[in-house]
Protein backbone atom coordinates (compact mmCIF):
# COMPACT_ATOMS: atom_id res chain seq x y z
CA UNK A 1 0.00 0.00 0.00
CA UNK A 2 1.28 3.63 -0.76
CA UNK A 3 1.18 6.70 1.59
CA UNK A 4 -1.57 8.10 -0.39
CA UNK A 5 -5.08 8.16 0.48
CA UNK A 6 -8.15 7.56 -2.46
CA UNK A 7 -10.24 10.30 -2.18
CA UNK A 8 -14.29 9.69 -2.98
CA UNK A 9 -15.47 10.24 -6.27
CA UNK A 10 -17.68 13.49 -6.37
CA UNK A 11 -21.63 13.10 -6.95
CA UNK A 12 -22.27 15.38 -10.12
CA UNK A 13 -25.09 16.24 -12.07
CA UNK A 14 -25.34 18.16 -15.73
CA UNK A 15 -27.22 21.53 -15.03
CA UNK A 16 -30.34 21.63 -16.72
CA UNK A 17 -30.13 25.19 -16.94
CA UNK A 18 -26.95 25.35 -19.40
CA UNK A 19 -26.66 21.87 -20.14
CA UNK A 20 -22.69 22.61 -19.80
CA UNK A 21 -21.34 22.86 -16.26
CA UNK A 22 -21.94 19.87 -12.85
CA UNK A 23 -24.24 20.32 -10.20
CA UNK A 24 -22.26 19.88 -7.02
CA UNK A 25 -23.03 19.39 -3.66
CA UNK A 26 -21.80 22.44 -1.77
CA UNK A 27 -23.64 24.76 1.04
CA UNK A 28 -25.00 27.63 0.50
CA UNK A 29 -27.10 30.37 2.17
CA UNK A 30 -31.07 30.26 1.71
CA UNK A 31 -33.28 32.93 1.75
CA UNK A 32 -37.26 33.40 1.00
CA UNK A 33 -40.49 33.95 2.42
CA UNK A 34 -42.38 32.15 4.49
CA UNK A 35 -45.94 33.66 5.74
CA UNK A 36 -45.17 37.19 5.33
CA UNK A 37 -41.89 36.76 7.31
CA UNK A 38 -38.26 36.95 5.54
CA UNK A 39 -36.41 33.39 6.59
CA UNK A 40 -32.41 33.24 6.12
CA UNK A 41 -30.89 30.20 6.79
CA UNK A 42 -26.95 29.37 6.33
CA UNK A 43 -25.21 26.61 5.09
CA UNK A 44 -28.39 24.95 3.79
CA UNK A 45 -27.94 21.54 1.57
CA UNK A 46 -27.74 22.38 -2.37
CA UNK A 47 -26.64 21.59 -5.97
CA UNK A 48 -24.87 24.42 -7.24
CA UNK A 49 -23.79 24.59 -11.09
CA UNK A 50 -19.83 24.92 -11.60
CA UNK A 51 -20.59 27.37 -14.98
CA UNK A 52 -23.85 29.10 -14.57
CA UNK A 53 -24.05 28.78 -10.92
CA UNK A 54 -27.76 27.82 -11.00
CA UNK A 55 -28.79 26.10 -7.54
CA UNK A 56 -31.55 23.00 -6.58
CA UNK A 57 -31.67 22.98 -2.85
CA UNK A 58 -31.91 20.14 -1.26
CA UNK A 59 -35.36 18.31 -0.79
CA UNK A 60 -34.80 16.68 1.80
CA UNK A 61 -33.51 19.70 3.81
CA UNK A 62 -36.80 21.83 2.45
CA UNK A 63 -39.15 19.78 3.68
CA UNK A 64 -37.27 20.03 7.64
CA UNK A 65 -37.21 23.39 7.12
CA UNK A 66 -40.60 23.58 6.11
CA UNK A 67 -42.05 21.50 9.30
CA UNK A 68 -39.82 23.74 12.00
CA UNK A 69 -41.40 27.09 10.08
CA UNK A 70 -44.92 25.44 10.20
CA UNK A 71 -44.37 24.41 13.83
CA UNK A 72 -42.98 27.89 14.81
CA UNK A 73 -45.99 29.55 13.00
CA UNK A 74 -48.81 27.01 14.86
CA UNK A 75 -46.86 28.31 18.29
CA UNK A 76 -46.89 31.93 18.32
CA UNK A 77 -50.21 31.86 17.03
CA UNK A 78 -51.80 29.27 19.61
CA UNK A 79 -54.76 30.95 21.37
CA UNK A 80 -53.89 31.44 25.25
CA UNK A 81 -55.48 29.72 28.05
CA UNK A 82 -58.51 32.36 28.75
CA UNK A 83 -58.45 32.86 32.53
CA UNK A 84 -60.96 32.01 35.16
CA UNK A 85 -62.91 35.86 36.03
CA UNK A 86 -63.18 35.61 39.50
CA UNK A 87 -67.01 34.90 40.53
CA UNK A 88 -68.97 38.20 41.87
CA UNK A 89 -72.04 37.39 43.95
CA UNK A 90 -74.44 40.03 43.37
CA UNK A 91 -75.10 41.58 46.82
CA UNK A 92 -78.93 42.87 47.51
CA UNK A 93 -79.36 46.08 46.56
CA UNK A 94 -79.25 48.18 49.50
CA UNK A 95 -82.04 48.85 51.28
CA UNK A 96 -83.71 52.79 50.74
CA UNK A 97 -83.87 55.33 53.49
CA UNK A 98 -86.35 54.63 56.53
CA UNK A 99 -89.29 56.16 57.01
CA UNK A 100 -89.88 58.22 59.95
CA UNK A 101 -93.07 57.70 60.89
Amino acid sequence: MTGTASAKPETTYPCPECQVGALRPAHVSYFSYAYGRPVAVPDFPAWVCDVCGRREYDQAALVELRAMLENDRLDRHRPRRARRRPTVIPSRAPAGPRKRT
